[in-house]
Order: structure tokens, then C-alpha cells, then sequence
């Protein structure tokens, strides 16, 4: 399936064909040849295949605004066990419904997706603060399970903990990531927190903004590669290990 990965963007109804061959990183890079303010909601490993992350799910950076990549499916093409290649209309309600978060290899060979495009302004705002348990850490963690989910829709604010060493006093101490992508300005964001989570402390210097396309190298840990590296189909190495906890209904 890897020789699968035609895509074809489509700027005036805003949608793309995308075999299921290709990764996210080909698919956010042609998305991005071709307009500053279409995307598309999806993870954030440009070398994950869209054939298994669209008929897993596929949640995101801009989920709580635009849901998951299987909700922006709008039609596919599919062989069935009897050789057949289907699209929505020949296979069906049920299986189309099926294969958008079913997992698409239970029911066929899938073979390309058609998706809707999502809008986005030309500038997006990012930052990743770091505290450490003296820094209050836990508090914030518990604070962040009662603002995550009721922020501005605009906002995906993730959490990431993990156990570390205290440069202070070398033992082992919990550090808390609060990494964040806005759908907007430095400005609009810094009055959502202000209001919504003051406890963080955020500040400008905190924030950079960037366009949507720029943002896709952040979360991927690729800020200082060019645009091409998107087209790669070699994973990076794995910088850490880390849990994270999403709710997938807001």
C-alpha cells in the first residue's frame, strides 16, 4: 500500500482525495502547496500512514474545534472479498459509517479517502510551558482537568507528566508540560488563559506565532527543517516517553 499515496487537493470545495498509502506529513505538505488557510484535523507524526489513523479515528491538535480526521471522511473507495472496488454510494451507509473509526482492514482493502478541508486563520499561536512539582505542578495538573475541556473551542491545551531530576536538589520530581495550539492570535489567547487558567502564569514570551503549516513542524519537533521534511517516510527518533490524557468528547 506504501506505492498508494496520490493526492489531489481541491481549493475551491475544499476537499482533498488521499490514497491510503500516503503519510500526514504528504498530506499536511500538499494541503499546504496549495493554500495558507486550508488544513486538515489530524495527528500530529507527519510519518503515520492515513490509511490506519483515518479509519482509527484520528484525533488531533485542532480536535475540540474540528473533531477527527474520520469525522471530515466524505466518501472512500474500497475492495470488498469479492474483489469489488466500492465507494460510499455502492458500499453503503453502514459500511462507510463502519469504516470511519471501526478500523477500515476489518471490512476491505481501503484505497483512498475523500476529506473535507477545515479553515484556519493565516496565524496560529503555539507555546509548551514547563513546571516543575516546586513550581506547583500538581496543582496546575489537577486545575488543568477542570479547564481543558470548557476553554474556547479554538484552544487544544494538552498536558504531558513525566518523572525527571530536580536541578535544584537532584532527587526525582514530577514535571508537568502544558503544550498548546490556538486557532488565532497572541492577544486572543492571552485573555482566554488570563480568564480561564490565570493559575499557569502564561505570558507572551511564552507564545511564538506562526502559520498552521509551521505549527505541524512544532508538534512534530521539526521547528528548524524546511518544509520538505515532511515528505519523509521515516519516523524521528522517539524523544520521550510520555502519558497523556485526552477526552475525545470535547
Amino acid at each position: 500500500m506504501r506505492n498508494f499515496r496520490s493526492i489531489s487537493v481541491n481549493t475551491e470545495d475544499k476537499t482533498a482525495w488521499v490514497e491510503a498509502g500516503a503519510t500526514l506529513g504528504q498530506l499536511y505538505y500538499t494541503i499546504a502547496r496549495h493554500s495558507r488557510t486550508l488544513a486538515f484535523t489530524a495527528g500530529t507524526c507527519p510519518t503515520v500512514g492515513v490509511g490506519g489513523h483515518f479509519s482509527g479515528g484520528g484525533y488531533g491538535m485542532m480536535s475540540r474545534k474540528h473533531a477527527i480526521a474520520a469525522d471530515h471522511i466524505i466518501d472512500a473507495k474500497l475492495i470488498n472479498a469479492d474483489g469489488q472496488i466500492l465507494d460510499r454510494s455502492s458500499m453503503g451507509e453502514d459500511l462507510f459509517w463502519a469504516i470511519r473509526g471501526g478500523g477500515g482492514t476489518s471490512f476491505g482493502l481501503l484505497l483512498a479517502f475523500k476529506v473535507e478541508l477545515v479553515t484556519v486563520p493565516e496565524t496560529v499561536t503555539v507555546f509548551n510551558v514547563t513546571r516543575m512539582s516546586e513550581q506547583n505542578a500538581t496543582r496546575l495538573i489537577h486545575r488543568w482537568q477542570y479547564v481543558a475541556d470548557k476553554i474556547d473551542e479554538n484552544l487544544l491545551l494538552r498536558l504531558f507528566v513525566r518523572s525527571v531530576r530536580s536541578p535544584v536538589h537532584g532527587n526525582r520530581t514530577i514535571q508537568a508540560s502544558f503544550t498548546s495550539l490556538y486557532l488565532g492570535r497572541v492577544h486572543d489567547l492571552l485573555l482566554i488563559m488570563q480568564e480561564k487558567f490565570p493559575e499557569l502564569g502564561l505570558v507572551k514570551e511564552d507564545c511564538t506565532e506562526m502559520s498552521w503549516i509551521e505549527s505541524v513542524l512544532y508538534f512534530a519537533h521539526l521547528t528548524n527543517e524546511s518544509l520538505d521534511i515532511l515528505l519523509s517516510r521515516i519516523p524521528s527518533p522517539v524523544i520521550d516517553q510520555v502519558y497523556v490524557k485526552i477526552n475525545l468528547t470535547t
